[in-house]
């Protein structure tokens, strides 16, 4: 059996294998010195915001706050290569579609703006205002606002944000489908039912205070490698760093700092954790459930013995609401119940709590693997209401932070993209620019596809992204998208969606973070972003455009809305050549952007004021509020023990990639090599069905709607995860993702809970 594609997995994170990657990737995009020297400008005051993750930026800084997936997207952006119009004449599209993903990207930055021709099937290309005037007769014959989809992808500026949304509800709707929908929409509604804000409530510098650090679902190494950092500075200043994750993550494991010269020659890396555990995929509520019976007991322990409380019952008593309740829905749930269901051991869970009993002060991190399942809010206000017990919300060293991903998704979501936004920022609206704004809910990504699929929605533009690969069901969406009146994507590489028009479909080109902006009197354009810490801080390209023809994101939404809407509400083009003024509107219309343009011009920006963060709840109780939901009935992996054969899957990134973009074929943390279609899967379940590594199977998905969903020939490879539980890629795996399948309240896919089997494949 051929498994030459499975090799040795890096010893630890960073280290040598990191610079050999990062050199890698320079190399490969063609301008390796000039791509060197825009590193140096990442993340920096006079530079340009890194399009990778949203992890935050120190207020001391460093000469070098770039990461290898910093580099990977300053490379794959910075690239010589040009899918120019000659790129799209040799080949229809679909020829084009028959390519992989990272066939598909490695052509390069788009040059031209291209309208779809559906006679030769071939894109063309098509001038600016062209595009824009028939991109607005489209909009305005519509019969109805609501039903054209206007999707935001996470690396948009806050000012091409802003100007989508005014943009669109000024047009009459409020259909954001949005990036937030699929990754950490849980955690914006379950914060806010518990504590009152969407957003965690720790700054980066309570990394450096905390004693004990729980990350839960959750890869830093490959989602945000910058984050190891921090970790591993905290690790060697004696905090515990308590992981749990169902698949052994070499980041998480162990660390190697490109930066640190002495830890480097010799060869060393710094331990991570100082406790791992696997639950089962879903497991998560009942494994922090079962912390909080330990943490429960013990303090009635202390209390019977005399001895100190655990509980902070100053702050249960002033701050909470709830807790009573919470306490009885802890004793009534069984150690049976918490095991079977985290699939851990009452021991092991009883070693994380007493790392967070004996920690003054602890912070609270989580990801996706939290955030896609079921009852993800559930166990989000879980991780809150474990938080409070201890008063580990609202000062130095302690707090919940969930991790973002794209590198704006959080600010995107702050200045107004939302498809329930409040009535506060629709009556700010309608003050400010005088005109009726649609009061109306709109879609979520899973609404939108609803609706493209029932025929009630028509168009679609999407600022950024790569929206038919992130989302779940592809055939599905592929289909949606085509039988549509018009699609638009703003785009800089060209992607997969692109190669599903409608009838009518434009390409639009636009610039890249890391090049320079220039308005009609010459002068570079500042944008701003926010990170995950809430912090927000400015922009500026440094490089010179792919080419002449491209338009900044802001240009092209101002350039659409002028088509579409005219300028009798806003001056869009004013606007689109003064980004100031656009800072001027968010200041007037969204709470904490005071002195905007001030405050971002100074070194790392400025935070946005979290009440959270200083024992202030936005909540109906007025208090941080406890939740005493039972833990679920069943979760993926105990269904699927039920029926012989059958496995929970979750889909993941591999390290070459980020979000949809594949940067390359290799996942040297997991050991893969040049191969993306691969399941892995612990070793006694291969034994158990007669298989070995490198076997091929088709994956099928169990779903009881009568669709039949499979992802064709792919390889196992054995690894340190769960019996039952297995893992694979996506976007290649997003095909068994069911669009019925989404998390109570989030609507968010459930792509880490997916049930699945297997139907072998004759050896080729």
């Amino acid at each position: 059996m051929d498994t030459k594609f499975i090799g040795k997995k890096s010893a630890a994170a960073g280290g040598w294998g990191a610079l050999k990657s990062c050199g890698k990737q320079l190399l490969q995009s063609g301008m390796p010195i000039a791509g060197a020297r825009t590193m140096l400008k990442a993340n920096q005051p006079d530079g340009f915001d890194c399009p990778g993750c949203a992890w935050g930026d120190p207020e001391h800084g460093s000469s070098f706050e770039f990461c290898e997936n910093g580099v990977k997207a300053v490379a794959w952006e910075a690239t010589e290569k040009r899918a120019t119009p000659a790129f799209f004449a040799e080949k229809t599209v679909s020829q084009l579609r028959q390519l992989t993903d990272y066939e598909l990207e490695l052509n390069g930055r788009l040059t031209h703006p291209m309208r779809y021709d559906a006679a030769s099937d071939r894109y063309l290309p098509v001038a600016w205002k062209d595009a824009f005037a028939e991109i607005g007769s489209i909009l305005t014959g519509l019969d109805n606002p609501n039903r054209a989809e206007f999707y935001t992808s996470g690396r948009a500026s806050n000012e091409a944000a802003f100007l989508y949304q005014l943009f669109v509800r000024v047009y009459g709707t409020n259909n954001f489908p949005d990036c937030s929908n699929m990754c950490h929409e849980a955690s914006g509604i379950a914060m806010r039912q518990a504590v009152g804000v969407g957003k965690g409530t720790v700054l980066l510098e309570d990394f450096e205070e905390a004693d004990a650090i729980f990350v839960i679902g959750q890869n830093p190494g490959t989602n945000h490698p910058r984050m190891l950092g921090d970790l591993r500075r905290a690790a060697i200043r004696g905090a515990r760093v308590v992981v749990f994750n169902p698949i052994r993550e070499r980041g998480l494991e162990r660390f190697s700092d490109p930066q640190d010269k002495v830890e480097m020659l010799k060869g060393g890396s710094t331990d991570i954790a100082s406790l791992y555990l696997q639950p089962q995929l879903g497991g998560d509520m009942a494994a922090v459930r079962g912390m909080a019976k330990a943490v429960l007991a013990t303090e009635d322990a202390a209390v019977a013995a005399g001895l100190p409380s655990v509980l902070d019952h100053a702050f249960l008593a002033e701050h909470c609401a709830g807790f009573a309740e919470y306490r009885a829905a802890v004793e009534a749930t069984s150690w049976a119940d918490i095991e079977d269901q985290s699939g851990l051991s009452r021991q092991e869970i009883e070693r994380a709590a007493d790392v967070y009993i004996n920690a003054e002060r602890v912070i609270c991190t989580w990801a996706m693997g939290v955030t896609q399942h079921l009852h993800s809010v559930a166990t989000i206000r879980e991780i809150a209401n474990f938080m409070f017990l201890r008063g580990n919300i609202g000062r130095p060293g302690a707090g919940l932070c969930p991790v973002r991903g794209h590198s704006n998704v959080q600010g995107d979501r702050t200045v107004g993209i939302n498809e329930k936004p409040s009535d506060d920022f629709l009556d700010a609206l309608e003050k400010h620019f005088r005109f009726t704004v649609p009061r109306e809910h709109g879609h979520n990504v899973l609404a939108a596809i609803g609706a493209m699929l029932d025929g009630s929605a028509e168009a679609f533009i999407g600022l950024g992204g790569n929206f038919a690969r992130a989302t779940p069901d592809s055939a599905l969406v592929e289909k949606a998208l085509r039988r549509l009146k018009l699609t638009v994507h703003i785009a800089t590489k060209p992607n997969h969606s692109h190669l599903m028009p409608g009838e009518t479909a434009f390409i639009l080109p636009c610039l890249g973070r890391t090049e320079m902006d220039l308005n009609t009197a010459g002068n570079s354009q500042l944008v701003s972003v926010e990170d995950s810490m809430s912090m927000v801080h400015g922009s500026a390209g440094i490089n010179r455009p792919a080419s002449p023809h491209l338009l900044s994101e802001v240009a092209i939404i101002a350039g659409i809305a002028q088509a579409t809407v005219g300028s009798d509400v806003v001056g869009w083009a004013e606007l689109a050549d003064d980004h100031d003024r656009i800072r001027d509107h968010i200041e007037a219309t969204i709470p904490g952007f005071e002195n905007y343009n001030a405050r971002l011009r100074k070194p790392r920006g400025f935070h946005l004021r979290n009440t959270a963060a200083h024992r202030e709840w936005d909540t109906p109780a007025g208090k941080a509020s406890f939740s005493c939901e039972a833990l679920p009935v069943e979760t993926v992996h105990q269904r699927a023990r039920k029926g012989e054969g059958r496995f929970a899957l979750q889909t993941f990134r591999s390290h070459d990639q980020y979000n949809t973009t594949v940067y390359g074929l290799d996942d040297r943390y997991r050991g893969v090599y040049g191969e993306r279609q691969v399941i892995f899967i612990h070793p006694t379940d291969l034994k158990a069905m007669n298989a070995d590594a490198g076997d091929r199977v088709d994956v099928v998905g169990e779903h009881d709607d009568g669709i039949e969903r499979i992802a064709e020939n792919f390889r196992f490879v054995p690894y340190d995860i769960p019996r039952g539980s297995i893992a694979g890629y996506y976007p290649e795996l997003n095909v068994l993702v069911p669009l019925g399948s989404a998390g109570r309240e989030s609507d968010t896919p459930t792509s880490k809970s997916i049930m699945v089997s297997f139907r072998r494949r004759q050896a080729a």
